[in-house]
């Protein structure tokens, strides 16, 4: 495919002499510039989500689970012996 891009004097200087360091065409050299930078930023899957459970007895008959603040309330009852 056929492209024309427009570079300023300085920048089109420096691709000139890097693809002449590297031995290749000024178009050879933007192709493997591009692609290697895709490469770099292309996104990643993220890691597989791990549910990592306990083992132990079920929640206790005196837990409300749609209260929260009662379950830390009686577990710092249990841990601290306090009593309400």
């Amino acid at each position: 495919m056929r492209t024309t891009i427009s570079l300023n004097e300085h920048l089109s200087n420096q691709v000139r002499r890097a693809a002449t360091a590297r031995k290749l065409s000024v178009s050879a050299f933007i192709a493997k510039v591009l692609d290697d930078a895709l490469k770099q930023r292309a996104p990643s899957e993220p890691p597989a989500f791990r549910l990592v459970t306990t083992s132990g007895t079920r929640v206790r008959p005196s837990f409300d689970l749609d209260r929260p603040r009662s379950v830390d309330a009686e577990e710092d009852e249990t841990r601290f012996g306090l009593t309400r």
